[in-house]
């Protein structure tokens, strides 16, 4: 089990990525994409210059075809992206811009040739190529950007401003393993850009000393002597001596990472080209992130005044935008109001039709009688209705009394008279038919009049449903009259010049009516 780390310790290591993390934030980010419809081989440029910029670019940046600058733009401000690396194909050639955020300048670059990596490190007997060198920003150098003119000082300081700056007395050199040369050619106002691998190796020594030096140790089995190897170097190939000499031999400030590489000795610096290898060529210098006053163009030359009407028609252009603006706020204050005031009428609807509900329960609430007289009326206007339509006569008021009289012209089915079923010995002794006026008898009184008497069993399922109205007993058996079989006749009253008239009955003890036929 590990020792647990001291307060000290982990002070230091917050101190450290503390520093990191500005050190970080404060050094340029770029982002390498294209626009537009490409090749294989330019896309393939653009992942080859993404990997240039290493560390301090997006390395897996996803491009749509519906994104727009704006896009990237929107993004950038958040990732702290400094610089636009843009390239796009035409039928005739390849361009590159390069853009500063957020208010430019955005150069344009025509691509003269170009080289990618694959294509440099194929060509070369070693190559110097791994993932480690990449984990550090590389070195610019810049060459011959001293000469006259505004818009090759701008470019020095376009490139400079895309890389990380170093300070000479305080940087670390193991740290340093790429190098980044920018070559201006002012006859062909061209750019050589080239992309170096960087390597320090020790001088002054023999080429069997600096074997001995190497990792790989060389194979001395057919050697008699080990000065063999040190004074003669012998059977070592010619490729791996390399010419040194002023041009490339240089005193070193610090010790290095690697066999013989001290302070204060002499070391010798080997370039090996990693690439992509460009040929630029500067075609226009514009203000602004793609929109903008033109500072420089290599093919167009204007006078004084096509600059000044440029600049009129910029200024009329930038009127017209604040007049529009103005009036797009004016609009839309406009709506905010009109927006409160249908806000406001809308509430004071609902606040007066609150009150009106409000009226209306509390009138409820004063008179709650009215509905509960309403329901048994209209209760017994149904039984009402229902007694009609089973009896065919029109009910007694004393029968349902809150039910109003309503007598109708037409019934709404018409119902055949009943006959009473008589047994034959009242048949015989002249007994009426019901409902119907006898020859020189009294006229029968109508329904609702006094005197008139109720026949309690003129229907079955009525006299079982009311048998307590009138009298008997639910389920009991019928009250037998006279003249029914089993039971007395009944008496009848003869008038002159009839038979009988018709019978009126009461309700005779508390006999069951639920059985009469």
């Amino acid at each position: 089990m590990g020792k647990s780390k001291t307060k000290t310790q982990k002070k230091a290591r917050q101190d450290a990525l503390h520093q990191a993390k500005e050190e970080y934030s404060t050094v340029p980010h770029s982002f390498v994409f294209h626009r537009g419809q490409i090749g294989k081989n330019v896309s393939q440029l653009v992942l080859d210059m993404r990997l240039v910029m290493e560390p301090f670019t997006a390395r897996s940046l996803k491009v749509r075809k519906k994104n727009i600058l704006k896009d990237f733009v929107s993004v950038a401000g958040p990732l702290g992206i400094t610089h636009f690396v843009m390239f796009s194909k035409t039928p005739t050639s390849v361009n590159m811009r390069l853009a500063r955020l957020p208010k430019g300048p955005t150069m344009y670059f025509s691509v003269q040739k170009y080289s990618l990596i694959k294509d440099v490190v194929s060509s070369l007997k070693k190559h110097r190529l791994h993932q480690q060198q990449f984990s550090h920003h590389p070195l610019l150098v810049l060459n011959n950007f001293g000469t006259e003119g505004m818009h090759v000082k701008l470019m020095a300081t376009m490139f400079q401003n895309m890389f990380p700056s170093i300070n000479v007395h305080k940087v670390n050199l193991n740290l340093i393993k790429r190098c980044v040369l920018l070559n201006y050619d002012q006859v062909a106002q061209e750019i050589e850009f080239r992309h170096y691998s960087l390597k320090v190796v020790p001088v002054g020594m023999s080429r069997g000393v600096k074997k001995l030096l190497q990792e790989r140790f060389p194979n001395m089995s057919h050697l008699e002597d080990i000065s063999e190897l040190l004074m003669k170097g012998a059977n070592l190939s010619e490729s791996e001596a390399e010419q040194d000499g002023d041009h490339n031999t240089t005193e070193l400030p610090q010790t290095l990472s690697g066999r013989g590489n001290m302070c204060s000795q002499q070391s010798a610096v080997r370039l090996t080209e990693i690439g992509p290898r460009l040929t630029l060529k500067l075609v226009k210098i514009e203000e602004g992130l793609g929109e903008g006053n033109i500072l420089y163009h290599s093919l167009v030359t204007r006078t004084e005044e096509q600059l000044q009407e440029m600049l009129k028609r910029k200024e009329e252009k930038l009127k017209q935008k604040q007049e529009r603006r103005k009036q797009q706020e004016q609009n839309i204050v406009k709506k905010k109001e009109k927006r409160e005031e249908n806000k406001k009428k809308s509430l004071a609807g609902m606040k007066r039709k609150r009150e009106v509900q409000e009226e209306a329960e509390d009138s409820e609430v004063e008179d709650p009688g009215q509905q509960e007289d309403q329901a048994p009326a209209e209760e017994s206007d149904d039984e009402a209705e229902y007694y009609r339509q089973a009896v065919g006569e029109e009910p007694d008021d004393d029968m349902f009394p809150t039910a109003k009289n309503k007598t109708s012209t037409k019934s709404p089915r018409p119902f055949k008279k009943r006959k009473l079923a008589m047994d034959k010995e009242s048949a015989q002794g002249g007994t009426p038919k019901q409902g119907k006026k006898n020859k020189g008898g009294p006229k029968d009184k109508r329904p609702g009049k006094p005197g008139n008497k109720r026949w309690p069993g003129g229907h079955k399922e009525h006299s079982k449903k009311e048998g307590k109205k009138f009298g008997g007993k639910k389920g009991g058996k019928g009250q037998k009259f006279k003249g029914h079989k089993g039971g007395a006749k009944l008496p009848f009253k003869k008038g002159p010049g009839a038979q009988g008239v018709k019978p009126g009955f009461r309700h005779m003890g508390k006999g069951k009516q639920g059985g009469s036929n």
